[in-house]
């Protein structure tokens, strides 16, 4: 049942993250993210606006995926809320082996390890729309 469940969540994922418009992103990478107290609104929502809701937002939802508001993601398989280490977002944008990697590397800049770091600390805080 385990090993079903993960060809269909990967399936899922490979659909969603593969087919995005080769267009110009901006980076935010010099911006520092706290270490407690993050916000959606203020800290994750600009690095998703600028590296991924080009394909997953501002109207575009490639594979149903929309990443402008945490009430659209935030289901227990892409984020699961506490847990950044079993969430499938988690997985995608640290490039982690087996599953697609966020921003596809010839589309984007990928996210850097400060805004990683902030991700998740943001799930790990409960993934709240703040």
């Amino acid at each position: 049942m385990n090993r079903l469940l993960n060809i269909i969540l990967f399936t899922f994922l490979l659909i969603a993250f593969t087919d995005c418009d080769d267009t110009v992103v901006q980076e935010v990478d010099n911006r520092t993210i706290p270490d407690s107290n993050v916000s959606f609104s203020k800290n994750i929502s600009p690095i998703f606006e600028l590296k991924c809701n080009s394909c997953h937002g501002n109207g575009k939802t490639e594979a149903g995926l929309n990443l402008t508001s945490p009430a659209y993601f935030v289901d227990g398989i892409i984020v699961v809320p506490g847990e950044p280490d079993n969430s499938v977002l988690v997985w995608t944008i640290e490039w982690k082996a087996g599953f697609p990697s966020m921003p596809p590397p010839d589309y984007s800049v990928p996210l850097t390890s400060e805004q990683i770091r902030g991700v998740k600390t943001w799930i790990t805080e409960g993934a709240k729309d703040n």
